[in-house]
């Protein structure tokens, strides 16, 4: 078996031993469809079927589906000493129906006893997808194969999983009593209760000076100081009085 058919064979299995309780061995259904394409395709359901599920079987059919095939008549010999070699399920029905309809009272309403239906008819199968919790088994050439959950199946599983996990009312009031009891209060009476604020005085960040001041005022003395570094200084010019000048200049003093 590869493994890629491996592993789908095992999600399949998985699925409905986790969601409805599937177990070993498993039960599988037979009718006079797949008795009669096992013996066409030279298929050994009693040896093939436990590898294929990777598990121990129990290989069974009912009254209606044995006695729908003898009443065929000889085309399906030997498809009826194949189904009479598995034991019977009573179906409680007083006078035998059809096939499909013995195997879909089997069933309802959500497959209470894990079956694994094993049919190669369309139409049945089609019907049968519409319970939630049926395994299809059908034979595609000469390998068994398990189909896929359906819808109504993968939907009822959720809804089943999402009741789980729903808290109901009668939880909610038991954990609103233990937080009662644990706490004291409900947490609504907690947020009224919550402490005021006092009215304090303000803040002492907005008590500051304001910075903008000290910047003009910094800002025109770099004004001011730059100012006066770019004025330039002015030069004294001095004047040469000449000797004859200065002498007559110290006479007049000395008289």
């Amino acid at each position: 078996m590869r493994i890629k058919r491996y592993k789908k064979i095992q999600r399949a299995i998985g699925f409905f031993e986790k969601n409805f309780s599937f177990r070993k061995p498993f039960q599988v259904m037979i009718d006079g469809t797949f008795a009669q394409a096992a013996l066409q395709t030279k298929v050994n359901i009693r040896d093939q079927l436990p590898k294929y599920l990777d598990g121990d079987v129990k290989l069974l059919t009912t009254p209606c589906v044995v006695t729908e095939t003898e009443k065929i008549g000889q085309e399906v010999y030997g498809a009826l000493q194949i189904l009479k070699q598995y034991p019977i399920h009573k179906c409680s029905h007083e006078e035998s129906r059809r096939a499909s309809a013995c195997i879909m009272s089997m069933v309802k309403p959500n497959n209470p006893n894990r079956y694994v239906v094993a049919t190669q008819d369309l139409l049945l199968r089609e019907r049968l997808r519409k319970i939630p919790g049926v395994a299809l088994l059908y034979l595609h050439g000469n390998a068994p194969t398990i189909e896929k959950p359906s819808e109504k199946t993968l939907q009822y599983a959720n809804e089943k999983n999402l009741e789980k996990v729903e808290v109901l009312d009668y939880q909610k009031e038991i954990l609103s009593q233990l937080k009662k009891d644990a706490f004291g209060e409900s947490e609504e009476g907690r947020s009224r209760a919550k402490k005021r604020k006092r009215k304090g005085g303000p803040n002492p960040l907005s008590c500051k000076k304001s910075k903008k001041k000290k910047t003009e005022v910094l800002s025109s003395n770099r004004k001011t100081v730059t100012r006066t570094l770019l004025k330039p200084k002015r030069k004294r010019v001095k004047v040469k009085i000449p000797k004859h000048v200065k002498q007559e200049i110290e006479k007049s003093t000395k008289a």
